[in-house]
This record gives C-alpha cells, sequence and structure tokens, in this order.
C-alpha cells in the first residue's frame, strides 16, 4: 500500500489514522506493537510519529530523540536510531524488554539501522521525499 501526502498535516494525519487502527486491531498479544520506519533525512518520519503519538491519545509534544536515542511517553516508545552504528548498541539500552512488553508500542526511525533486531512481525513503513512538501510513504 502507498500514500501520498501533500503537507506535514497529511502526513500527521496519516499517522494519527494507522494509531487509531492499531488500537482497534492490536494483534501482539504478548509482544509490542512495533512500527518500523525507514526513509531519506527530512522524510517525514518525525511528523508521523507525532500524528501517531495524537492518535494514541498521548498529549505530549512528540520531537526527535536523535542525541538521546529513545524516549518514553506513557506506553509509547520513540527510538531514532540514526546515531546508531550495529544492532548489538540497541540492546544495551533495554530493547528486548521494551519489545517484549505487551503493553508498549514501540516506533522507530532509522529501523534499517538495526533490522537485526526488529521483531519479524513489525508493521515497515519506508518514507520517501518527492518534494518540499510532499512525501510518500510505503506500506510493507
Amino acid at each position: 500500500m502507498e500514500i501520498i501526502t501533500k503537507n506535514a498535516k497529511e502526513t500527521q494525519k496519516t499517522g494519527r489514522f494507522l494509531a487509531e487502527e492499531f488500537i482497534k486491531n492490536k494483534s501482539s498479544k504478548n509482544k509490542a506493537v512495533v512500527v518500523a520506519l525507514e526513509g531519506d533525512l527530512g522524510g517525514g518520519k518525525t511528523t508521523f510519529i507525532q500524528g501517531f503519538a495524537k492518535g494514541l491519545g498521548i498529549k505530549d509534544k512528540i520531537t526527535s530523540p536523535t542525541f538521546v536515542i529513545f524516549k518514553k511517553y506513557d506506553f509509547l516508545y520513540h527510538f531514532d536510531c540514526y546515531r546508531i552504528n550495529k544492532s548489538e548498541d540497541i540492546i544495551n539500552l533495554d530493547f528486548n524488554e521494551i519489545i517484549n512488553n505487551n503493553k508498549n508500542i514501540v516506533v522507530i526511525e532509522w529501523a534499517e539501522k538495526i533490522k537485526k533486531v526488529i521483531p519479524k512481525n513489525s508493521l515497515w513503513l519506508k518514507f520517501e521525499y518527492l518534494d518540499k512538501n510532499e512525501r510518500r510513504i510505503i506500506i510493507k
């Protein structure tokens, strides 16, 4: 499935919609729901997560955790693996414990950098920068 968003507001709206669908159809009974995001810098990943968090009812301001690697908002964990060099580096941040807790929802920016440790049943989204405002989101 592929979605073209024309601006940041539409990208956030897409995130919100997917989060609301997750709440209705949460299929992971004994593990966290994991959403893996990949794409270029400026591709809309953080903007998408802002909408996703709203769809989950999270009121906090969502910012990219590039320098701290992850931020926790209630039951939502937001990872940014831009500065991670290898999959094993994320394990030191209690990653396995986080993804094995079925109360958690985990979104991961730059997920392709830690592909080895991401659960196989994760939802993968690829973000493509089309122009200043437009983005293509491919749901795998």
